[in-house]
């Protein structure tokens, strides 16, 4: 199988909520997305193997370390990088000029899920949010092109927004996995323990403690679409698919009051569809979605 293949299977197979967002993009911009996002879950694979499944840190640390070697060889003279993704992101870098930064912060972050850190407050938990979805952010836009400098702006508050939902998606689950990404500063002030989480304890407390969490991803949303730079729908038209998917997620999760200790909540793939055409004909149509 060839690296064009794998990274393009990859996406395919998870139908993620990133997937009907790059159905909207032309071959060559969809080819480096689909490099990005696998690069994204191939390394991010090596957290889901951390202490909670029984793998030693240090050589999930080698793992990354690996990887940030090969990023280099992405931007360094010499024989570029051997791992079939890697080669494909590096055709992906030199095609739409990828940033070097955004591409290691990613791995910075997976780093972060291996240390099993805490966050005290939502000011910790933000580098954190920035360096898993805001840097993926930052990178996915030099593919879809901009020429507004907002369109950076644009794309960390999304990043953080999108990330504030996964969070809740998987508040159960991580718990379960002994990662609690809810700030420890909020679970004190509703009354809410870590152990609460991982026993799937559906209170009053959790609720409203829920509900905290989510006002804060809806001021994110918000701010990315103050600072949405109009003069660039069209492009960023895939940006705004995958806001909106999981915009809907977030509500939905909220219509249905946080079912998330027990479920991980989704989208039926035809209403993912159904918001994918409407962005993109807003977008055709010159006005954002």
């Amino acid at each position: 199988m060839t690296g064009a293949d794998l990274v393009a299977r990859l996406t395919r197979r998870s139908r993620s909520n990133f997937y009907y967002a790059f159905l909207t993009l032309p071959r060559p911009r969809r080819d480096a997305l689909y490099a990005v996002y696998a690069f994204c879950r191939t390394v991010d694979d090596i957290a889901d193997l951390g202490p909670a499944q029984g793998a030693d840190p240090r050589a999930l640390r080698e793992q990354l370390e690996r990887w940030r070697r090969e990023v280099a060889r992405c931007y360094e003279p010499g024989p570029g990088p051997e791992h079939p993704i890697a080669q494909r992101l590096a055709s992906a870098v030199k095609e739409f000029g990828i940033p070097r930064e955004p591409l290691e912060a990613i791995i910075d972050g997976v780093a972060m899920d291996v240390g099993g850190v805490r966050y005290e407050t939502a000011d910790d938990l933000y580098p954190y949010c920035y360096r898993v979805a805001s840097a993926v952010g930052l990178a996915a836009i030099e593919i879809f092109g901009y020429t507004d400098r907002r369109a950076r702006d644009y794309a960390v508050n999304l990043g953080i927004a999108l990330q504030l939902t996964n969070i809740i998606r998987d508040v159960g689950a991580d718990a379960r996995s002994g990662r609690v990404y809810v700030p420890q500063d909020d679970l004190r002030a509703f009354g809410v323990t870590p152990d609460d989480l991982k026993a799937g304890r559906s209170t009053a407390e959790f609720l409203r403690l829920m509900e905290h969490q989510a006002a804060r991803a809806h001021s994110y949303y918000r701010a990315a679409r103050e600072v949405f730079p109009r003069v660039d729908a069209r492009s960023l038209v895939a940006a705004e698919i995958m806001g909106r998917i999981y915009h809907a997620l977030l509500s939905e999760i909220e219509h249905r009051r946080f079912p998330v200790l027990e479920e991980r909540v989704t989208l039926p793939a035809r209403r993912k569809i159904a918001i994918a055409l409407r962005c993109w004909t807003s977008a055709r149509l010159g006005a954002a979605a």
